[in-house]
């Protein structure tokens, strides 16, 4: 009997210190809501940032998938939390629209060194000697990249509302190749395997991607196809923007970094989540793996919550790190 009383003992005393560790999680109580694009492989750098919330105590509401544009105001009305993909500077002119600064909170750098460009299979680019896109001017090496009959070069473009194709669109017209390069905008995880399905037949391809993204692993740059310069750097809003390289080579986009971004009001009234968007860091090459996966089948959001969680385990000591470092924040 006395037994049994000590066990009941230990286990209301159990209870007890798991209740006031509960109590003392800085998020308790406060619900969060991500949001990101509906490019699926978006969902493993915000479930990340979903998982440490959780860890701090934070009600998180499913990822809700929502346009960029309609993203950045959702937050900034206070709709939305945060969103673990904002890109700079491909974003930047939808931040600003939305607000910027007076809205949102955006400190530290989520992921480093993403880069985008247009690509041609090295076959045909070694062949013709084309290294950059200012060669499809002739209509001679436009051509060669004529998907449907025009003649005009059909290049895989970007999908309407992400602001890369505003990019595209402003840099074809000051490249002056809208007469022989059509800039396909649609599904682009429809175009591109259609691109990549030319290019297993042997087919010229021009296309348009950025990295972390799978295409890269399946269409490997300096192997199956090469990077194109631009002769000159065009980003719309920034006259005077150098997207040249320091080794004086210019692909027409300046290297980019991902951000978390969260809704001001929020971040302040949350020291910890404030400080845990501001110190997580993913590395580039584990995105590029996650990604390659869901390539290769394992797409599911099981599969993609498995692979969070294999990263978790893989990293704990710097996951439990960003958390312990966080909840220090709000004391």
């Amino acid at each position: 009997m006395r037994m049994t009383n000590l066990w009941a003992l230990a286990a209301l005393t159990t209870l007890a210190s798991a209740s006031s560790f509960a109590a003392d999680l800085p998020g308790k109580g406060v619900t969060v809501t991500p949001i990101q694009s509906t490019i699926s492989e978006e969902t493993f750098q915000t479930q990340l940032v979903s998982k440490a919330l959780e860890k701090l105590g934070y009600d998180v509401q499913p990822i809700r998938e929502v346009d960029y544009n309609v993203g950045y105001t959702t937050i900034a009305a206070g709709d939305a939390t945060f969103t673990a993909v904002n890109w700079s500077p491909l974003h930047d002119e939808m931040y600003k629209a939305a607000g910027g600064d007076k809205v949102f909170y955006r400190e530290g750098t989520y992921v480093n060194g993403a880069a985008q460009g247009y690509l041609i299979d090295k076959k045909t680019a070694e062949k013709y000697h084309i290294t950059n896109i200012e060669q499809l001017k002739d209509p001679k090496i436009a051509k060669l990249f004529d998907t449907n009959g025009d003649g005009k070069a059909d290049l895989t473009g970007c999908t309407p509302g992400w602001g890369c194709e505003a990019a595209l669109n402003a840099q074809l017209k000051a490249y002056d190749l809208e007469k022989t390069v059509t800039h396909n905008q649609g599904n682009y995880s429809a175009m591109i395997a259609d691109t990549i399905t030319r290019y297993k037949e042997g087919k010229p391809i021009f296309y348009y991607t950025w990295t972390p993204y799978w295409v890269s692993d399946v269409l490997v740059p300096g192997k199956d196809v090469l990077w194109m310069q631009v002769p000159f750097s065009v980003v719309p809003g920034d006259k005077n923007a150098d997207t040249a390289l320091p080794n004086g080579k210019n692909y027409g986009f300046k290297v980019s970094t991902m951000h978390i971004v969260a809704n001001k009001k929020f971040a302040e009234a949350n020291p910890a989540a404030a400080k845990l968007f501001a110190i997580m860091q993913l590395p580039l090459k584990d995105i590029n793996a996650q990604n390659s996966a869901m390539h290769a089948g394992k797409s599911s959001e099981a599969d993609i919550a498995s692979q969070t969680d294999g990263w978790i385990k893989a990293h704990q000591e710097t996951f439990d790190g960003w958390v312990k470092e966080a909840a220090a924040a709000a004391k």
